[in-house]
């Protein structure tokens, strides 16, 4: 498998912040976001690891939460089949961070799922058809940057019965206080979310 990096971090976002992670960081990405914050990711380039011995230096943390990231990870399909039963086997508590353009649903016994929804800001967007196959026990994330995300993101909602917790983050940098006055004036059913890691300096 194709691999940008592996560190060990404060997790910083979703439904395990806080949590020491030991974040494998995938290499290559369907999409060109515009406010992508790991450009390297995205070429496709990495090194190339042996499952096996990706699973060996997951165990050799001690970490217990795992973070699959990237890029854009689920373009690593069959090596994911191959190391996330491993990690199990171990003990590890699997997340798995997707842009919600691949079926995920080859991986859900294996890991937790957080679909990180497009908004219009990205210059992308994802298939909100895979919104039906969210479990409780997985995640969907806006990432917001101006009104117009705030809006599209209020409206997937409404057309989408989505099961799991709903994260709004803003983009690194920009405007929180539209974000959380439109949270609390709407009363959505959604958790508003910092990037823990930026705002305390650490990868």
């Amino acid at each position: 498998m194709k691999i940008e990096e592996i560190f060990t971090s404060i997790q910083g976002e979703g439904a395990f912040c806080g949590y020491p992670t030991l974040f494998i960081r995938l290499s290559g990405c369907n999409l060109r976001c515009a406010y992508c914050d790991t450009p390297n990711a995205q070429i496709g380039g990495g090194r190339e690891v042996d499952p096996l011995l990706v699973a060996e230096e997951v165990f050799r943390s001690g970490v217990t939460y795992v973070c699959v990231t990237g890029g854009e990870p689920l373009l690593q399909m069959h090596d994911l089949c191959a190391l996330l039963p491993l990690l199990n086997d171990y003990g590890h508590s699997v997340s798995i961070e997707t842009n919600g353009t691949i079926d995920f649903r080859p991986l859900q016994d294996l890991s937790t799922i957080c679909m990180d929804v497009k908004c219009p800001s990205s210059g992308e967007t994802s298939d909100l058809s895979l919104l039906t196959f969210i479990r409780d026990s997985d995640s969907v994330k806006f990432v917001i940057g101006t009104e117009e995300d705030i809006c599209y993101a209020h409206e997937v909602m409404k057309n989408y019965l989505i099961k799991g917790v709903i994260f709004w983050s803003p983009v690194f940098g920009s405007d929180s206080h539209m974000i959380i006055s439109y949270i609390m004036e709407q009363k959505l059913p959604v958790r508003f979310q910092l990037q823990l890691h930026k705002v305390i300096g650490v990868k």
